[in-house]
């Protein structure tokens, strides 16, 4: 089957360099017309380039002597060859070509690597069998480079002489590609990190560092979506993030977490999967829509949703060979939030599935909660870029129109730009949020603790007074640069209190957090 790699002036938006031709995914979809966004866009110069290979721009500029042959074997062989696998845009392929010219590739050579990986990867993504007999016995090939990506626990598929290392399904499927980042972050090891921390401390100061992250977790998880939660909410959902991972993650964990988020009143947000569209974004002032991202289609929202529990069940073993859980985190809130199967508290419940796989995966020490919501929320505008960075992309292939209520509908498939996804970006923010919370926040609680108790001796010790009062000294000293303020000098009970004790109070509080901001 012949492919057109001609160059057109425009591709998706972008100017196409100048004496060029396009390759790879960039040609397959501009041939086909392919409903798709290409994240990395490649093409084949007229004359050699330096070094092989060039970047201009948004492209990828590569030597004539890469120029593959204009045929649909010839394109597909040079996006899995020389760029980033994108499972959509393959997907959107075996959707738009006849199953007849997939099977006259694995024919024309049926013991071939790549030949094999397409048709592993069409029955796959599909669902559908080529007329073809079994694969004969040669060598298996990895459905993913390991040198490349980040891969799961190996399914040999005998069939196809495949080894399938995917991190999840035809259903659903996320990438993460194996960069220098994400590497030195898996093989720093955080999670000994943050159990060494824990086993220099007593108990009774874990106890209570693993509390004041939890609290700080779920109020900076509301303020993200621009909450302040009432404390007896804030607690609510502190309980439930501590019994992450407690449950299988299946359609009635998400119910039940939904339903302790929005509480008891479910008259004005159902609780459970949405049975209409969601976009985030603003209304005009006519209320019409103006989505920056649109979910799932109602419709699709079940079979989605099945098929990222069952993702997770996938990378969910625990062996030191398989996916990080940090990796498998970022796999699923993301691919949660991206579905956006809620009609609200989409973000909530995003960022508690982070909490659900590190607890389950015990990467999370018992009773621990890394505070990942407090470092988004620092973090916000680069999280909500990382956010956009994936979404934005596919808006442009989801056809809509507004609804008098004010909410959209979605007129076109959409399902398969919510099953394959990269998620390489996630991954690495995520990871940076977790170093945060283990090198600085818990040790950093942990010695304001530590530091707050030998205040509270040396107060205890020089004059005696409840508990309570003397929290309140040590609060209002520090909050006042080290020194008591002369306004509440005068109010009960610190009236009670002499010159001589004040300023006693003041040294045992600034010797105790001595050097600590």
């Amino acid at each position: 089957m012949m492919i057109d790699s001609a160059r057109p002036d425009f591709f998706q938006d972008e100017p196409v360099p100048e004496a060029v031709t396009l390759a790879g995914w960039a040609a397959l979809v501009h041939h086909l017309g392919l409903a798709a966004p290409v994240r990395k866009l490649s093409c084949i110069s007229d004359k050699h380039v330096r070094g092989n290979k060039r970047t201009e721009g948004q492209w990828e500029i590569y030597d004539k002597r890469y120029k593959p042959e204009d045929t649909l074997e010839g394109q597909i062989n040079f996006a899995l060859r020389h760029e980033d696998i994108d499972l959509l845009v393959l997907k959107r392929v075996f959707d738009a070509v006849p199953a007849k010219a997939i099977q006259e590739i694995v024919e024309a050579t049926p013991t071939g690597a790549n030949a094999r990986r397409i048709w592993f990867f069409f029955e796959t993504l599909t669902g559908k069998t080529l007329d073809l007999e079994d694969a004969p016995k040669v060598t298996a090939v990895d459905a993913l480079d390991q040198k490349q990506y980040f891969t799961g626990k190996v399914r040999f598929s005998q069939r196809h002489r495949v080894r399938d290392n995917l991190l999840g399904s035809g259903g659903l499927c996320p990438i993460i590609r194996r960069t220098e980042k994400l590497q030195k972050l898996v093989e720093s090891n955080l999670s000994q990190k943050a159990q060494e921390t824990i086993g220099k401390t007593g108990a009774q100061v874990v106890a209570r560092a693993a509390s004041f992250l939890l609290l700080a977790d779920s109020r900076a998880s509301f303020e993200i979506e621009g909450e302040r939660a009432p404390i007896n909410r804030l607690e609510r959902w502190g309980r439930a993030i501590l019994e992450a991972g407690k449950r299988p993650l299946n359609q009635t964990e998400i119910y039940r977490l939904h339903r302790i988020l929005i509480g008891s009143d479910d008259r004005f947000t159902p609780v459970g999967y949405r049975e209409d569209g969601v976009f985030l974004g603003e209304r005009d002032h006519q209320n019409e829509p103006l989505p920056e991202f649109i979910g799932a289609r109602a419709q699709d929202v079940p079979e989605l949703m099945s098929a990222l529990n069952e993702c997770n069940n996938r990378l969910r073993i625990s062996d030191l060979e398989d996916i990080d859980p940090v990796l498998q985190a970022a796999c699923i809130a993301f691919g949660f939030v991206y579905i956006h199967p809620l009609a609200d508290g989409n973000g909530r419940l995003h960022r508690c599935l982070i909490h659900h796989v590190l607890a389950e995966r015990g990467y999370t020490p018992a009773g621990m909660v890394f505070p990942v919501s407090t470092v988004m929320l620092e973090r916000i505008d680069e999280y909500r870029s990382v956010l956009q960075s994936h979404s934005a992309p596919l808006m442009d292939f989801i056809e809509w129109h507004a609804l008098p209520n004010g909410n959209v509908e979605v007129t076109n498939d959409t399902a398969d730009l919510y099953r394959f996804y990269d998620c390489t970006a996630e991954a690495e923010f995520l990871y940076e949020c977790v170093l945060r919370t283990i090198e600085k926040d818990l040790p950093r609680e942990i010695e304001y603790l530590k530091r707050h108790d030998e205040a509270m001796r040396g107060i205890m010790n020089a004059v005696e007074m409840p508990n309570r009062m003397a929290e309140d000294l040590i609060m209002f000293i520090r909050q006042n640069d080290g020194l008591f303020p002369r306004k509440r000098r005068g109010r009960d009970p610190f009236d009670k209190l002499s010159d001589e004790e004040i300023k006693l109070i003041e040294s045992i509080v600034a010797d105790a957090f001595d050097e600590v901001a």
